[in-house]
């Protein structure tokens, strides 16, 4: 006998599949993802393989169509998961409120008015949340609420829960108001993992990498380990008693390096820092790599939330209705 999914899910905005491996680690089953980028749709080809994706541009997916890929009726799907691009929201990007990137949010919230999930989970910046963009963070909340939705948004940060990486986000979780239940958030952990914990019995598969220039050499050795460099802030030596920091998409002058060795991290230890498994398989280059991981939502971070949910939204919806 098969056991059945815990939950079901619809990824939108899926990258190489960082949310959808916390769904499944979570006891979830992802219905459907929705990405556009070549790469990022042959990564998650590559790994699950048996998950339907929709290629192509999210404004093009229509709710009818969305329903026959992913095999429901509205108001059958569990969680509607969504990371929409966050560039012009970014501290470390230009931060430009006129970015047109900052508008797919809306593309999210058409489908989620049309498909009616019982709980959506949207990801973005912290830089959502504060100075200037401010403005377009509460107008996202009130366009949330408007389809139906008891919403909450927190900014959490994945080194909390069980991610060997300081990264700080916005997680928005909206339960639909005819479940009567209001949003929550998993409590944070005890404790850090550290690099060392992370990259621990590490072996030589698949770590390849990327050489440096004699500028970030440089940089490397002027820079203590757990500190980034005090004119390249993008540039970070690892600690091995800490998490690192966020990883970044792109490196450019900076990067994620190691703590001991003069070099930027290979992909075998990014994937560790990321929570990926170690036979998760990135395609093609060490930049591509990095720009799928620097844009991903670490799995772990995401089996976190995704526990909580079930355990304490969607769980006690089943009980109300037996």
């Amino acid at each position: 006998m098969i056991n059945s999914p815990a939950f079901t899910v619809i990824s939108t905005f899926s990258g190489c599949g960082g949310s959808s491996l916390g769904y499944t680690q979570a006891g979830g089953k992802v219905l459907l993802a929705v990405e556009w980028d070549n790469n990022s749709v042959a990564t998650y080809k590559q790994n699950f393989p048996s998950t339907p994706i929709y290629h192509g541009d999210i404004a093009s997916l229509s709710v009818d169509e969305c329903c026959k890929l992913a095999n429901i009726r509205p108001g059958e799907l569990d969680i509607l998961d969504g990371s929409p691009p966050c560039q012009g929201f970014s501290v470390v990007g230009k931060r430009n409120v006129d970015d047109p990137r900052n508008q797919l949010y809306k593309e999210f919230v058409r489908l989620l008015k049309g498909l009616q999930p019982k709980v959506f989970v949207m990801e973005n910046v912290k830089g959502l949340t504060i100075g200037n963009m401010k403005p377009i963070f509460e107008s996202i909340k009130k366009e949330l609420r408007e389809c139906g939705y008891v919403v909450d948004a927190q900014v959490l940060n994945a080194m909390h829960y069980g991610v060997p990486q300081s990264r700080q986000r916005v997680i928005f979780i909206g339960v639909r108001e005819d479940l009567g239940y209001t949003p929550s958030y998993p409590e944070p952990l005890d404790r850090l993992i550290t690099v060392r914990e992370a990259l621990e019995g590490l072996t030589e598969f698949d770590q390849f990498g990327r050489k440096c220039s004699e500028l970030k050499l440089r940089r490397w050795h002027e820079t203590e380990p757990g500190h980034t460099h005090h004119k390249r802030f993008t540039l970070y030596r690892c600690s091995w008693d800490k998490p690192t920091q966020a990883i970044l998409s792109t490196c450019g002058g900076g990067g994620c390096m190691h703590p001991d060795e003069p070099r930027l991290m290979h992909v075998g230890e990014l994937r560790r820092l990321a929570t990926y498994p170690d036979t998760f398989k990135f395609v093609g280059s060490w930049n591509l790599a990095l720009k799928r991981i620097g844009n991903s939502v670490p799995p772990e971070f995401m089996r976190r939330i995704a526990e909580h949910i079930r355990k304490n939204i969607l769980g006690r919806s089943s009980e109300a209705d037996t």
